[in-house]
């Protein structure tokens, strides 16, 4: 507790997607307004006008409003979809370890399977083929980014399953799912909390990308969608592209700081620090 209490990094990190997380929850409360309804004269500067401090779209539709209701699609997708693919990551990657033999073989093959095509080119042919929605595009970040977690628990179980507290529970007739979710689990959750942290970030990416290709939500405001949206106005309203990408690089960096915050303190012997 001492080393997280003391690390900047997930100090700094923490903070950060709090001001994001208390943005998003109370967006309606910061602009009532939809996000899609006209507010003021198309394409008005930042600053120009009192209550649109990052200026109005080709529409007239507040940014920062835009930006705001946007950060609740940014979170729900990259915690949603990595809620899935770790429970799925380390389900498969468990069975696989603990048992071994033909099963291992065929659990790994069949995660071979999704990492031989990039995953977001697999992503996008997920989305496309069942229509953009906030489901599906949970989904198909979900379905791409489970097998690196798979592979870590995996090796994490075949080292563990050997040691000595996992040989007694089996003398004390200790079930083997007992031994998998009670002794060999806990204390593989240091690099699963670490990849988990950083696949939020990429869920985020991913989501901003397929947004930016018109494949995200048509019901739901995003930052990609913005993004993309405003595309060919980057000379002449640069605000509309700027500020929504600066939500999605501080975003990602927050998580990632808290990544590499929770790898520090969880892991403090592989950065020269003693245990407190």
């Amino acid at each position: 507790m001492k080393n997280i209490l003391k690390n900047t990094s997930l100090a700094i990190g923490l903070a950060l997607l709090a001001l994001i997380l208390v943005i998003a929850v109370f967006a309606h409360v910061f602009y009532p307004v939809s996000p899609w309804q006209s507010a003021a004269t198309p394409l008005l500067e930042p600053f120009s006008q009192s209550g649109l401090p990052l200026g109005s779209d080709m529409l007239g539709r507040d940014v920062a409003a835009g930006i705001a209701y946007g950060a609740r699609v940014s979170l729900t997708v990259g915690v949603v979809s990595t809620i899935i693919s770790v429970t799925l990551g380390v389900t498969i990657g468990a069975v696989a370890g603990f048992y071994g033999g033909v099963l291992d073989n065929l659990l790994m093959r069949f995660t071979e399977l999704f990492q031989t095509v990039p995953q977001f080119a697999m992503a996008v042919v997920f989305v496309a083929i069942f229509s953009p929605s906030l489901v599906t595009i949970v989904l198909a970040i979900s379905l791409v980014s489970w097998p690196p977690v798979a592979r870590l628990v995996r090796g994490e179980v075949m080292s563990l399953k050997s040691r000595e507290f996992v040989k007694a529970g089996i003398v004390l007739g200790e079930s083997e799912s007992g031994l998998i979710f009670r002794h060999i689990l806990p204390n593989a959750v240091s690099p699963i909390v670490v990849m988990a942290s950083l696949m939020v970030a990429t869920a985020i990416l991913t989501e901003s990308a397929l947004s930016f290709l018109g494949l995200g939500d048509r019901n739901m405001i995003s930052w990609g969608y913005m993004i993309g949206a405003s595309r060919t106005m980057l000379r002449d309203a640069w605000w509309l592209s700027v500020f929504p990408g600066l939500a999605i690089v501080v975003t990602v960096v927050a998580v990632n700081l808290i990544g590499e915050g929770f790898e520090k303190a969880l892991n403090p012997q592989a950065h020269g620090e003693r245990k407190a």
